[in-house]
C-alpha cells in the first residue's frame, strides 16, 4: 500500500478532489477533520492547550473556540508551532493506525491543508498539489467562508507560495475551472495504482 498526500492552498478545491478519489474506491484520510475532532476529545491535547492559553480557550460545550484560537496564532509563528507540535504527532498517530485497515489497498490518501508545511513530507511516497489561480480561489473562500477578500488573502500570505509547493511535490492537478478535473484525477489514479508515476514529476 502507497501513502499519497494531497494539499492546496486555501480554496484550491481538496474537498472536490478527494470526493472524486472517494468515489474511485480510493480511501482518504482528512487530516484537518482529525485534527479538529481531538482539539475537542482528547484530553492530554485539552490540557496542554489549556495550558497555553488558559481555560477560556474551550467554548461553554467543551469544544475549542477555534476563531479565538486563529486570533492569537494567527501573527505568532512561535505560537502557531507550538500549537502544531502538539497537535501534529497525534494526528500521524492516527492516520498510522488508519491506514492498517487498508493494509490491502493500492494506495490511500493523506489530505492536509498544511501537508508541506508540517515537515512530514518524507512519510509519503508521492504528493499531489491542487492548484488553482489565487483569484478563483479567493472568490472561493469569500463565497464558502463568507468572509472578506482581506481575510482570505491574509490567510493565504500564512502558507507557501505554489511556486515554492511545487518545488515539493511530484504531480499536480489543474483545478482553474479551464481544464476538465476528472480525467486529470482519473489519469493520475490509473497511473498511482499500475506504479507508473512514482519518483515522476509532471514540471
Amino acid at each position: 500500500m502507497k501513502k499519497v498526500g494531497i494539499t492546496g492552498g486555501i480554496g484550491s478545491g481538496k474537498s472536490t478532489v478527494c470526493e472524486i478519489f472517494h468515489l474511485l474506491g480510493v480511501p482518504v484520510f482528512h487530516a484537518d477533520d482529525e485534527a479538529r475532532y481531538l482539539q475537542n476529545n482528547d484530553l492530554t491535547i485539552r490540557d496542554q492547550f489549556i495550558g497555553l492559553f488558559g481555560a477560556g480557550i474551550y467554548l461553554s460545550d467543551g469544544s475549542l473556540d477555534r476563531k479565538k484560537l486563529a486570533s492569537l496564532v494567527f501573527n505568532d509563528p512561535v505560537l502557531l508551532d507550538k500549537v502544531n507540535k502538539i497537535i501534529h504527532p497525534s494526528v500521524r498517530q492516527c492516520f498510522i493506525n488508519w491506514t492498517h485497515e487498508y493494509i490491502n489497498e493500492p494506495y490511500v490518501l493523506y489530505e492536509a491543508a498544511i501537508l508541506l508545511e508540517s515537515g512530514y513530507t518524507k512519510d509519503f511516497d508521492l504528493i499531489i498539489l491542487i492548484l488553482a489561480d489565487e483569484n478563483v480561489r479567493i472568490e472561493r473562500v469569500i463565497k464558502r467562508d463568507n468572509i472578506s477578500e482581506e481575510m482570505v488573502r491574509d490567510r493565504i500570505k500564512n502558507q507557501l507560495t505554489d511556486s515554492q509547493k511545487i518545488e515539493l511535490v511530484g504531480y499536480i492537478i489543474e483545478n482553474n475551472n479551464s481544464q476538465l478535473l476528472i480525467p486529470q484525477i482519473i489519469d493520475l489514479d490509473r497511473a498511482i495504482r499500475n506504479d507508473n508515476i512514482l519518483h515522476h514529476s509532471n514540471h
